[in-house]
Protein backbone atom coordinates (compact mmCIF):
# COMPACT_ATOMS: atom_id res chain seq x y z
CA UNK A 1 0.00 0.00 0.00
CA UNK A 2 1.53 3.24 1.12
CA UNK A 3 5.13 3.85 2.20
CA UNK A 4 5.96 5.29 5.58
CA UNK A 5 6.49 8.99 6.04
CA UNK A 6 8.03 11.65 8.28
CA UNK A 7 6.90 11.93 11.86
CA UNK A 8 6.92 8.21 12.65
CA UNK A 9 5.33 7.19 15.93
CA UNK A 10 6.69 4.46 18.16
CA UNK A 11 6.85 0.88 16.84
CA UNK A 12 7.31 2.06 13.26
CA UNK A 13 3.79 3.41 12.79
CA UNK A 14 3.87 6.63 10.77
CA UNK A 15 1.78 9.67 11.57
CA UNK A 16 1.36 10.48 7.86
CA UNK A 17 1.00 8.51 4.62
CA UNK A 18 2.37 9.41 1.20
CA UNK A 19 -0.37 9.80 -1.43
CA UNK A 20 1.48 11.47 -4.30
CA UNK A 21 4.55 13.18 -5.76
CA UNK A 22 4.52 16.50 -7.62
CA UNK A 23 5.76 15.85 -11.15
CA UNK A 24 5.53 19.25 -12.83
CA UNK A 25 3.57 22.48 -13.20
CA UNK A 26 0.34 22.17 -15.19
CA UNK A 27 -1.08 25.08 -17.15
CA UNK A 28 -0.56 28.74 -16.32
CA UNK A 29 -2.64 29.10 -13.11
CA UNK A 30 -0.27 27.34 -10.72
CA UNK A 31 -1.71 23.83 -10.93
CA UNK A 32 0.56 20.81 -10.47
CA UNK A 33 0.48 17.38 -12.08
CA UNK A 34 0.91 14.68 -9.42
CA UNK A 35 1.99 11.04 -9.62
CA UNK A 36 -0.61 9.02 -7.70
CA UNK A 37 1.00 6.97 -4.90
CA UNK A 38 -2.16 5.65 -3.31
CA UNK A 39 -4.48 2.78 -4.12
CA UNK A 40 -7.36 5.26 -3.73
CA UNK A 41 -6.95 8.03 -6.34
CA UNK A 42 -10.54 9.15 -5.74
CA UNK A 43 -9.37 10.44 -2.35
CA UNK A 44 -7.98 13.63 -3.91
CA UNK A 45 -11.47 14.92 -4.77
CA UNK A 46 -12.53 14.59 -1.13
CA UNK A 47 -9.45 16.18 0.47
CA UNK A 48 -9.66 19.71 1.82
CA UNK A 49 -5.99 19.95 2.74
CA UNK A 50 -2.78 18.21 1.74
CA UNK A 51 0.65 18.32 3.37
CA UNK A 52 3.62 19.01 1.10
CA UNK A 53 7.25 17.93 1.54
CA UNK A 54 9.12 16.52 4.51
CA UNK A 55 8.21 19.61 6.53
CA UNK A 56 4.52 18.75 6.01
CA UNK A 57 3.55 22.26 4.87
CA UNK A 58 -0.27 22.42 4.75
CA UNK A 59 -2.00 23.61 1.57
CA UNK A 60 -5.74 23.95 1.10
CA UNK A 61 -6.89 22.07 -2.00
CA UNK A 62 -8.91 24.30 -4.31
CA UNK A 63 -9.41 21.67 -7.02
CA UNK A 64 -8.46 18.11 -7.95
CA UNK A 65 -9.12 16.11 -11.10
CA UNK A 66 -7.84 12.84 -12.46
CA UNK A 67 -6.05 13.15 -15.81
CA UNK A 68 -4.47 10.28 -17.79
CA UNK A 69 -3.19 8.27 -14.83
CA UNK A 70 -2.19 11.24 -12.71
CA UNK A 71 -4.04 13.93 -10.79
CA UNK A 72 -3.98 17.67 -11.40
CA UNK A 73 -4.21 19.73 -8.20
CA UNK A 74 -4.74 23.42 -7.55
CA UNK A 75 -3.23 24.39 -4.20
CA UNK A 76 -4.27 27.62 -2.50
CA UNK A 77 -1.48 30.21 -2.75
CA UNK A 78 0.23 28.53 -5.70
CA UNK A 79 -0.92 30.81 -8.49
CA UNK A 80 1.64 30.66 -11.30
CA UNK A 81 3.91 28.13 -13.06
CA UNK A 82 7.02 29.35 -11.19
CA UNK A 83 5.44 28.70 -7.78
CA UNK A 84 4.17 25.33 -9.02
CA UNK A 85 7.63 24.46 -10.38
CA UNK A 86 9.15 25.06 -6.93
CA UNK A 87 7.09 22.09 -5.67
CA UNK A 88 8.47 19.67 -8.31
CA UNK A 89 9.51 16.38 -6.68
CA UNK A 90 7.79 17.09 -3.35
CA UNK A 91 5.93 14.23 -1.75
CA UNK A 92 2.31 14.78 -0.72
CA UNK A 93 1.03 13.45 2.60
CA UNK A 94 -2.16 12.99 4.56
CA UNK A 95 -2.50 12.19 8.28
CA UNK A 96 -2.92 8.47 9.03
CA UNK A 97 -6.29 9.38 10.55
CA UNK A 98 -7.49 10.18 7.00
CA UNK A 99 -6.41 6.81 5.58
CA UNK A 100 -9.06 5.01 3.57
CA UNK A 101 -10.45 1.98 5.41
CA UNK A 102 -9.07 -1.29 4.10
CA UNK A 103 -10.96 -4.49 3.55
CA UNK A 104 -10.41 -7.48 5.78
CA UNK A 105 -6.99 -9.07 5.25
CA UNK A 106 -5.58 -5.90 3.64
CA UNK A 107 -2.77 -3.97 5.30
CA UNK A 108 -0.71 -0.85 4.80
CA UNK A 109 2.98 -1.43 4.14
CA UNK A 110 3.95 0.21 7.42
CA UNK A 111 1.91 -2.46 9.26
CA UNK A 112 3.80 -5.31 7.55
CA UNK A 113 7.35 -3.93 7.58
CA UNK A 114 9.30 -5.23 10.57
CA UNK A 115 7.02 -8.18 11.32
CA UNK A 116 8.70 -11.41 12.42
CA UNK A 117 8.10 -14.21 9.94
CA UNK A 118 7.48 -17.73 11.18
CA UNK A 119 6.53 -20.89 9.30
CA UNK A 120 3.40 -22.81 10.26
CA UNK A 121 5.66 -25.45 11.85
CA UNK A 122 7.39 -22.88 14.11
CA UNK A 123 10.60 -22.07 12.20
CA UNK A 124 11.75 -18.44 12.54
CA UNK A 125 12.71 -16.97 9.15
CA UNK A 126 13.55 -13.36 10.06
CA UNK A 127 11.93 -9.93 9.77
CA UNK A 128 10.31 -8.24 6.81
CA UNK A 129 12.74 -5.54 5.72
CA UNK A 130 11.20 -4.51 2.41
CA UNK A 131 8.10 -5.00 0.28
CA UNK A 132 8.50 -5.39 -3.47
CA UNK A 133 5.51 -4.42 -5.59
CA UNK A 134 5.54 -6.74 -8.60
CA UNK A 135 2.16 -5.94 -10.09
CA UNK A 136 0.67 -9.40 -9.62
CA UNK A 137 1.27 -9.50 -5.86
CA UNK A 138 3.62 -8.00 -3.31
CA UNK A 139 6.73 -9.91 -2.28
CA UNK A 140 8.03 -9.67 1.28
CA UNK A 141 11.82 -9.50 1.66
CA UNK A 142 12.68 -11.37 4.87
CA UNK A 143 16.16 -10.99 6.32
CA UNK A 144 17.94 -12.89 9.06
CA UNK A 145 21.65 -13.36 9.74
CA UNK A 146 22.67 -11.97 6.33
CA UNK A 147 20.28 -14.31 4.53
CA UNK A 148 17.38 -13.10 2.44
CA UNK A 149 14.17 -14.98 1.63
CA UNK A 150 11.50 -13.70 -0.77
CA UNK A 151 7.98 -14.57 0.37
CA UNK A 152 5.11 -14.07 -2.10
CA UNK A 153 2.24 -12.20 -0.41
CA UNK A 154 -0.52 -14.54 -1.59
CA UNK A 155 -3.25 -16.26 0.40
CA UNK A 156 -1.80 -19.77 -0.11
CA UNK A 157 1.50 -18.71 1.49
CA UNK A 158 0.57 -16.05 4.07
CA UNK A 159 -1.53 -17.94 6.60
CA UNK A 160 -1.88 -15.31 9.31
CA UNK A 161 -1.03 -11.68 9.96
CA UNK A 162 -0.94 -11.06 13.70
CA UNK A 163 -0.34 -7.35 14.23
CA UNK A 164 -0.75 -7.64 18.00
CA UNK A 165 2.05 -10.19 18.30
CA UNK A 166 4.00 -8.53 15.44
CA UNK A 167 4.13 -11.81 13.47
CA UNK A 168 3.42 -13.18 10.03
CA UNK A 169 2.84 -16.94 9.73
CA UNK A 170 3.63 -18.51 6.35
CA UNK A 171 3.30 -21.87 4.64
CA UNK A 172 6.21 -21.67 2.19
CA UNK A 173 5.76 -23.49 -1.10
CA UNK A 174 8.08 -26.50 -1.69
CA UNK A 175 11.65 -25.44 -2.53
CA UNK A 176 11.34 -21.86 -1.27
CA UNK A 177 13.45 -22.41 1.83
CA UNK A 178 15.91 -24.95 0.46
CA UNK A 179 19.51 -23.93 1.06
CA UNK A 180 21.49 -22.95 -2.03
Amino acid sequence: MTPTAPGEQHAGAPTHLIVGRVLAPWGHRGQVRVEILTDFPERFAALEEILVGEDLVPYRLEAARLHKGSVVLKLEGVDDPEQASALRGALLYIPVSQAMPLEQDQYFHYQILGLEVWTVDGRYLGRISEILETGANDVYVVQSDGREVLIPAVADVVQEVDLERHRLIVAPPPGLLEEA
